[in-house]
């Protein structure tokens, strides 16, 4: 057998059979896997690689007239329209009896669930073909993880029936999940946008079906109805001033705070209280939620472990009043937004075992950023970073120190 001489004889020769599948929903399938290979390769626009790939193929292919060859080249048009060329293909009269239904699907509905802390939400939607020889009705699941702010996950898979009754009944045994009718518009909003940021990471998530599925997903959310929202919160984008104000006034005024006796701290601790406060509210600004609310064991984790040794110079007095801070807030915004009592504990409790690690890291500085351990060294040798004269006169003092540290 001839190797394969460029990348579309590849794919002719690796969809060889695809006249003999059952349904179009098969051809889709294998038509997305075989772009699959496409998207996980490429280096930047990953969603734009598989379309220009698709309209090279299309141009390159034009003359081949097997059956095999016109069949893809209709099933590569259905799951990607806007390629170049695409909406001139026609799979052929002697193409299978299916392929008239190929990308021909309308919703039958859509359901969304995830975690009540809110680090999770995963968007149903199922779809039947306009005519039944397409193929079954099926399903597509997407994961969107809200502390990285990417759709994280994709699926297309059948039987529509039993994954949405597995789904269903998965969240009705366990109270940490919720599961609900959800817009079929706000899902492909919600899919379609942190989908995008997915494309264009570097390296993706270790999910398979992400790549292998995601021509297909593309296609099938362009069948939900779109709609004109107003740009996201942006990561890093804070609370105003105000805000952020009245939500510490709010959680001082709190019986969290006051059961960890942060409402009537002295003189000597009042500072170190309002500095812990705003890391809190600076962290959520880094999620694109940008939500002060959200506070589950995972970010908690985040928070304490990792984030705030990278962007905080904390004292000694810092350093002792934060998981106190913390374990309070996290117990505040867990009843501000009506989480179980479990949930509560379960954040509660993380946070606990967390200390012992905080502390470590803290005496260690092995996380801190450069530019974190540069403050802290000037701290340590008594420098006001805000007195630029005693600044340059340190940084001259310490400049071949710095420079080995960089």
């Amino acid at each position: 057998m001839a190797t394969p001489q460029t990348p579309y004889d590849a794919v002719l020769h690796a969809a060889r059979d695809v006249t003999k599948l059952d349904s179009a929903l098969d051809a889709e399938m294998l038509g997305a896997a075989l772009l699959g290979s496409v998207y996980e390769v490429a280096e930047t626009d990953r969603e734009a690689a598989v379309r220009d790939f698709v309209g090279e193929f299309l141009a390159a292919t034009s003359r081949r007239r097997a059956v095999a060859a016109t069949t893809v080249r209709a099933v590569f048009a259905a799951l990607v329209p806007d390629a170049a060329g695409a909406d001139r293909v026609r799979p052929g009269a002697t193409a299978p009896a299916w392929s008239g239904q190929l990308g021909k699907v309308h919703l039958t509905g859509t359901w969304a669930y995830g975690d009540v802390y809110g680090d999770q939400t995963s968007y149903l939607a199922t779809f039947a073909y306009d005519d039944a020889s397409g193929g079954p009705e099926h399903a597509l699941v997407a994961l969107i993880d809200h502390n990285i702010g990417i759709t994280k996950d994709v699926f297309v898979g059948g039987p529509a029936g039993r994954i949405l009754e597995q789904v269903r009944q998965l969240c009705a045994e366990d109270e940490l999940t919720w599961f609900r009718e959800e817009s079929p518009t706000r899902m492909r909003d919600e899919v379609s946008r942190h989908l995008a940021v997915t494309d264009h990471l570097g390296q993706l998530p270790g999910a398979a079906s992400l790549a292998t599925d995601r021509a297909l997903v593309g296609a099938r959310l362009a069948v939900l109805p779109a709609a004109t929202a107003p740009p996201p919160r942006q990561a890093d984008d804070p609370l105003p001033d105000a805000a952020r104000a009245a939500e510490i006034r709010r959680f001082l005024g709190s019986p969290d705070a006051a059961r960890a006796g942060l409402d009537a701290v002295d003189d000597a601790e009042l500072a170190s209280l309002h500095f812990c406060l705003g890391l809190l509210l600076d962290h959520a600004a880094t999620f694109p939620d940008a939500d002060p609310l959200r506070w589950s064991p995972t970010v908690a984790g985040l928070f304490l472990l990792d984030w705030v040794h990278r962007r905080a110079v904390l004292d000694m007095d810092d350093a002792a009043m934060l998981p106190r801070v913390l374990r309070a807030w996290a117990g505040y915004a867990a009843r501000r937004r009506g989480l179980p009592e479990s949930a509560t504990a379960a954040t509660d409790a993380a946070i606990e075992e967390m200390v012992p690690e905080f502390v470590r890291l803290y005496a260690t500085g092995e996380r801190r950023s450069p530019a974190t351990a540069a403050v802290a060294q000037l701290m340590a040798d008594g420098i006001d970073p805000d007195d630029p004269a005693a600044l340059d006169a340190w940084i001259e003092a310490n400049r071949h120190r710095l420079a080995d540290d960089g």
